[in-house]
């Protein structure tokens, strides 16, 4: 087992006194950027104390204030083809045409589900469709905007990326949105505390 790997087991709970369920399961949440996937799993994780969210593992550099094995799993790109030459990854992507890497650890996320505990992975549609092959039992979720228009609104009045970023993210998004139907289910963030409530329902946590 790889440093890294030990390191992300280290924060999943084996008490059964902590299951939330009889039976852990394994939610993928997918959706277009500016749909609130992050707000939504900061308000998921207040809610859940128990839940076990999946620390991805990376190849670039860390950002100020990011800290190892709670934001990411920093690794080398020798370190990386490691866990895919092992089958360590239930999804991986080259990014930025292969300057870096990024996966999702397949050891945690089984370690958790092991311990009965509800298991949310955040990917991008790619990585969706893989962790369907490696994990047909999975529940996939994709979060929808109310509408287009929304979306767009949202994306633009970030006011944080340029016109040609803006233009490449709605491109992605139309595509990740004509594909929702590949998904278990689909919720429409147009409420926080609802869209919220939806995700939680799907480990029949009440």
């Amino acid at each position: 087992m790889s440093d890294e790997t030990e390191r992300a087991l280290s924060s999943v709970s084996t008490d059964s006194n902590d299951k939330a369920t009889q039976k852990g399961r394994l939610v993928v949440l997918a959706g277009p950027s500016a749909v609130g996937k992050s707000t939504v799993v900061q308000r998921l994780r207040e809610l859940v104390p128990n839940l076990y969210f999946s620390v991805s593992v990376t190849t670039r550099e860390p950002r100020p204030g990011e800290v190892d094995g709670r934001d990411y799993l920093f690794v080398s790109k020798p370190e990386f083809q490691r866990y895919i030459d092992n089958n360590e990854l239930l999804e991986w992507a080259d990014i930025h045409g292969g300057l870096q890497r990024s996966g999702t650890p397949r050891e945690p996320v089984v370690a958790a589900m092991d311990a009965g505990r509800p298991v949310l992975v955040e990917v991008d549609l790619a990585g969706a469709r893989q962790i369907r092959h490696s994990m047909p039992d999975a529940q996939l979720v994709f979060l929808a905007p109310p509408s287009w228009e929304i979306l767009v609104d949202r994306l633009v009045g970030r006011g944080t990326e340029s016109q040609e970023v803006i233009e490449r993210r709605l491109h992605t998004a139309l595509a990740e949105l004509e594909a929702q139907t590949e998904f278990d289910r689909i919720i429409v963030n147009d409420d926080l505390e609802d869209a919220v409530s939806e995700l939680i329902s799907c480990w029949g946590i009440n």
